[in-house]
This record gives C-alpha cells, structure tokens and sequence, in this order.
C-alpha cells in the first residue's frame, strides 16, 4: 500500500474530484462517505433533484446513453475518478475515455459487460467457468418461444438490459408465454428487444456477496440474504447462514469473476444455492441495494469500502457487528411531490434508522426509502425493519 495518496480540497485546484454517473440512493450513501474525506462530488443524471445531487458539490442533468454529452461532461469537470452507478450510460464511450487516461470505477469493460445480462453470463460460464441456471437468449419472438420450449416451465423472463427487476416476470404456463414477451420488451433499457429466458430455480436461499476487489487483495463481507418481489429488492439481513463448502464455494466463484473484471471497488455478485449447490446469477460493479443493510450491521458500510477500494484507501477485514436487516419502502401509487408520515414512530423502534431518499417524485414500485434494524438475532431485526417500514407512510403534497 502506497503512503503518497494526497487528497486535495473541494472547490480548489487540488480538488481530487470524483464524478458520479446515476445519482440514486445508493450513489447518494456513496457521496455522503466521499463528503467525509473531502472529496469534491459531482452528480449526474437523467432527472434533477436526484438523490446524490442533494449532497453533491455540483449537479448535472444529461442524457448519459449520449456519447457526445457524457464526453463534454467529462471534458467540463476532468474528474480523477468516473464512477458509474446505473445501467443506462455510453459505455463504449466510456471506454474511449478510459484509454484516454480517465479512472473509469472500476473499469470501463466491467461496466460495459454488466449493463448487459448476456454479456455477462457469457462471461460468467465462458471465461469465469462458474455454474448458473439453465439459460437462453432471444432476440425475436420465435427465438423466445423456442427458449422457453427448450428449457421448460417455469421460467423467468427478463430483458437482457434493465435494472431494479423492471421488464421481469415469469412464466409458468403456456398462456403466459406472451405476456412475458411483452413485459420483457416493455421494460428493457435498450432497443435490443434481446431477451434473457432462465430456469426458474427452486432455491434454498439467495444471497449477495459483496466482494471487495482492493489494492491488497480481495475482502469479502459477511454474506446478505435477501428476498426480492418481481426481480426488485424488497428486504435483507446479514449475515446469513451458509455452510462452509456453500461460503467457500461462493467466495472463490465471486473471485474469479471479479478478477475477470478486474479494477478496484466493491462487486455485488449474486447467488442462488440449491441442496448446497452454489449457482452464479447476477452481479453489479458497485454497491447493491441489498447491501444497504451494511449501514447497520457493519463498522465499515459497503459505500466506505467502495470509496477506499477506489481511493486506494486500506481495506478492512470485514466481519458484521451486530445482526441486522433492512426493509424497503415502497410506492404503491404515483406521487407528484411526495411527503412522509411516521418517521418518529419508525424511530421509536430500538436499533432502527431511516433513510427517506428525496426523490422528487414517484412512480408505482418506485422504492423510496429505507429502514435498516439491528437485533440480537436476524428474526429479532427483521421484524423491527418491516414494523418500521410499515410506520413509514408516503403522501402526496401537491
């Protein structure tokens, strides 16, 4: 570990200035611990007032599929560290930028591969050589029937570039076969119409392993299980019990693909384990929500360990201090200018904290904010965290 890392000062020419791409709640968290080392902050994204423009330096609202924008975003803040948060961005440009000189978080390709989940399951079995389910891709209609005949019901039908369980659905029977088709397109990010059409595996648990890839190495946090409602995070906790063959399994298949992708920062790699069978599913190249339990549960959250993986800050061994879990909170309905009531009684629950994320408006599904809990035991923080959330009721002012 080098001992000449300078950090400068926000707002003057030494700044060292990190530009974020996607400003949601996760890159807010980030934001917040970058604040802390005196990181100059910028935030960009498609819509203001997003989340991490509200603790960032400065803001901006682009297009950032758009090459020649992203390009002179880059060119106006020359940034030391370009870190993505979301799907939705001119990766090849990206990559241009990389071979530029810029430090894309962690690298351009990772961030290019992962936006994409054919890219990536292809590089998960071909290069990584980790197991998964049983999968197909389409990129037509005929092609999807055929996937779904070949693999057989039930089956999960997502786009193959979406994020946060948008366009997923799954299929069970043969009437469903074009409602999942159409569910698919609609919620895709690009003008692919590519599909991914993947066995539906009947898990024992899921988990996420946050996996720290570092100057000195790679650390792992305690595994996170979670449950999901239509492919979109709805509550976790940590540590999750798995064997020691299912941990040591997980942890070496999360390190061949992160060192296949290589750079530096924390990786949410995603695991379904079935009759003690360790089977890759998905992974993110920064901080997953799922991990938003780790500001409870962990000394150093997932957001600190992200930001000194990228600063090449020392990396702790990470062990989860207290059990703990998180609850999402959730839109149900379309809100134009949203309010909360219920925060004073969510934090009249012991060991329980609130994260109301600011967003500027919602959507049906939308998540909005967050309660993380800790507890002598997971069924203890569990039930703390969704009392809260229930607590948490969402309004519209306008």
């Amino acid at each position: 570990m080098t001992d000449t890392l300078r950090l400068g000062t926000p707002g003057a020419a030494n700044a060292t200035t990190l530009l974020l791409l996607g400003s949601g709640e996760l890159g807010k968290e980030l934001l917040i611990e970058a604040q802390a080392l005196g990181v100059e902050t910028v935030a960009v994204d498609r819509y203001e007032g997003a989340p991490a423009m509200q603790v960032a330096h400065r803001s901006h609202t682009i297009d950032m599929t758009d090459a020649e924008a992203l390009r002179q975003l880059v060119a106006e803040e020359e940034p030391d560290y370009i870190v993505p948060e979301i799907e939705a961005i001119a990766t090849t440009e990206l990559e241009r930028l990389e071979r530029e000189g810029y430090d894309v978080v962690p690298t351009a390709e990772a961030t290019r591969l992962t936006m994409d989940r054919q890219r990536i399951r292809e590089f998960a079995t071909e290069e990584a050589d980790v197991p998964t389910s049983e999968f197909a891709f389409a990129d037509s209609e005929a092609a999807y029937r055929d996937a779904v005949e070949e693999i057989g019901y039930p089956v999960v039908v997502k786009p193959t570039m979406s994020s946060s369980g948008k366009g997923q659905s799954t299929v069970t029977a043969p009437e469903e076969v074009d409602a999942g088709w159409e569910t698919a397109r609609a919620g895709t990010r690009s003008d692919t119409g590519r599909v991914i059409v993947e066995e539906l595996v009947d898990f024992d648990y899921e988990v996420t392993l946050l996996t720290v890839r570092h100057a000195d190495g790679t650390t792992f946090c305690p595994p996170v299980g979670h449950r999901q409602v239509d492919g979109d995070y709805r509550e976790s906790w940590q540590p999750h019990p798995m064997s020691e063959d299912a941990l040591t399994d997980a942890q070496s298949m999360a390190k061949r693909v992160t060192d296949g992708l290589g750079g530096h920062g924390i990786f949410g790699v995603e695991f379904f384990v079935r009759d003690g069978e360790v089977l890759f599913s998905e992974l993110s190249p920064r901080p997953h929500d799922t991990g938003l339990v780790t500001l409870g549960t962990q000394s150093a959250s997932e957001f600190e360990l992200h930001l000194r993986a990228v600063l090449g800050l020392p990396v702790p061994e990470v062990t989860a201090e207290r059990p703990g879990a998180s609850h999402a909170v959730v839109a149900e309905t379309a809100v134009d200018q949203p309010a909360f009531v219920g925060a004073d009684t969510a934090l009249e629950i012991p060991e329980t904290t609130v994260r109301l994320f600011g967003k500027p408006d919602a959507y049906a599904g939308r998540r909005m904010a967050v309660t993380v809990s800790t507890g002598h035991d997971i069924d203890t923080a569990r039930e703390r965290a969704a009392t809260a959330a229930d607590h948490l009721e969402l309004q519209d002012d306008r």
